[in-house]
């Protein structure tokens, strides 16, 4: 049961986190690289370069987010099965109290 706890913890928190920081990161790095261009406007060509490598870099993580997240929706339990898995935790729990 442990198992389908931290499965659907990772499933249903997953995603969002990484996409909480990636939005973040790229918050981040555009306004970094704006200042910088503000600051040297000649330098803009390179900063702009660099700027669109880290974000897609960012970006490439939150996409692995995704497949991870999809692979594990996969991996969890619907309907009758999981009603069963459940009920056969259930049958065992009451089995070891009565021991």
């Amino acid at each position: 049961m442990i198992y389908l706890a931290v499965l659907a913890f990772g499933t249903a928190l997953g995603l969002p986190i990484a996409v909480i920081f990636a939005s973040t990161a790229q918050a981040r790095a555009t306004s970094t690289a704006l200042e910088g261009i503000a600051r040297q406007p000649e330098a803009a060509p390179r900063i702009q370069t660099a700027m669109i490598i880290g974000l897609a870099l960012i970006e490439s993580l939150v996409i692995y987010s995704l497949l991870i997240f999809f692979l594990l929706m996969g991996k969890l339990p619907e309907g009758q099965m999981l009603q069963s898995m459940i009920e056969a935790d259930a049958q065992k729990q009451v089995q070891t109290s009565h021991e």
